[in-house]
């Protein structure tokens, strides 16, 4: 008797992890394929190792989602629409940085299409469309008119920026580097910042990576700690929830120079990869957590904390 109540229990167990690989293997292999970039930082100043779709763990909330592609932004893939946007509120200091901007457009790679404007208003100055033309785009860098555009959000020009643009099918990644002090005239309380949250919600929705780096602002709010600090925690925050670093001196002052943090950046972008998955819909169309994980533990996955991901078919 005690036998065979045993085998019954034991063939119920078998029945529910059965049934529980089942469901897990149809969660995974339905939903809608979603991409995104994702950076992969050594830890330590170790060498990246080889990392390979099989690698690649993906979580949708408490779910894990089937991974069908993972290349590195190289070859066909190396398709990069770089945004730089700079705040036209800058101080003076910004002045002495004008070199390291060019040089870095210079530095970029043959097919990377580079774009410069200038944040004023709520909107984006364009100096320089989208280009291959690398002098040209460095040549359309220059001093910001400080006051003029003081009164500004940099988080509504970002918006404005990423709804208007451009398609292009040969682009596989869209990143923004934003120089301005983060400070929102538009809104001088604390978090959260209206404009930042919908600016992030933009670039997660559009693909967009968002790097930033401080630089003072012109008058009162140079100098002002307690604004310097909201805006620094403002672009940190913008660059973490989208897959992206925010680079900055704690404090009001004007970092020496911006090419160490222009060669970090450069070699983050040379360390991404394209990632798509499953994701599972929802009722509603909206953004659903994502983490990037692996068995790998010597490097980290950088990437938007957030994707947006299309409502169920009825």
């Amino acid at each position: 008797m005690r036998t065979r109540i045993l085998g019954i229990f034991v063939a119920a167990a078998l029945l529910l992890v059965l049934a529980n690989r089942s469901a897990w293997a149809q969660q995974t292999q339905n939903g809608v394929p979603v991409q995104m970039i994702v950076s992969v930082e050594a830890k330590h100043g170790a060498k990246i190792p080889a990392i390979t779709q099989h690698d690649i763990i993906v979580h949708q909330g408490h779910n894990v989602r089937q991974v069908t592609g993972w290349a590195p932004t190289t070859g066909e893939n190396a398709g990069l629409a770089l945004a730089i946007l700079i705040d036209d509120s800058a101080g003076l200091s910004f002045g002495s940085q004008l070199n390291d901007i060019r040089n870095f457009i210079q530095e970029q790679a043959p097919r990377t299409l580079v774009f410069v404007g200038y944040m004023q208003n709520g909107t984006v100055f364009t100096t320089q469309n989208f280009t291959q033309d690398h002098a040209a785009a460095a040549h359309s860098v220059r001093l910001a008119q400080g006051f003029a555009a003081a009164e500004a959000s940099p988080y509504v020009s970002l918006s404005d920026m990423i709804k208007r643009w451009p398609t292009n099918p040969a682009v596989q990644r869209r990143e923004v580097l934003m120089i301005t002090s983060g400070i929102d005239s538009l809104y001088m309380g604390t978090i959260p910042d209206p404009y930042v949250d919908a600016a992030v919600q933009d670039a997660q929705c559009a693909g967009v990576v968002v790097y930033s780096i401080y630089t003072p602002s012109a008058g009162h709010m140079g100098h002002s700690r307690f604004l310097t600090y909201w805006g620094q925690n403002f672009l940190s925050e913008l660059s973490e929830e989208t897959g992206g670093e925010s680079y900055y001196l704690i404090g009001p002052q004007a970092p020496v120079s911006f090419a160490p943090y222009l060669r970090q950046f450069n070699q983050q972008l040379s360390n991404q990869f394209l990632l798509t998955f499953l994701a599972e819909p929802q009722k509603k169309a909206g953004r659903q957590p994502v983490k990037v994980t692996s068995e790998i533990h010597s490097v980290d996955f950088v990437h938007a904390n957030q994707v947006c991901v299309p409502a169920a078919a009825e």
